[in-house]
């Protein structure tokens, strides 16, 4: 899949790993984007960007899903 954004794109190797951990290594991959951590049940907008990444994470702070660009 070719993404329309310059950069790394994905993140599938910080699953598992804490928030601020995988912020860390996403916004030094990537210097075109800022990482965004988002707990359980808390809102996110819903437009695409290239410059955003959501780190979604469990109750206990770890990620729980791929971090991608959006």
């Amino acid at each position: 899949m070719t993404s329309i954004c310059q950069g790394k794109d994905s993140w599938p190797e910080l699953v598992g790993v804490s928030a601020r951990e995988a912020v860390k290594v996403i916004e030094e991959e990537n210097s075109l984007v800022t990482a965004i951590i988002v707990f359980p049940g808390q809102p996110i907008i819903g437009n695409f960007s290239c410059a955003r990444v959501w780190v979604f994470v469990n109750i206990f702070g770890k990620v729980n899903r791929v971090p991608v660009i959006g």
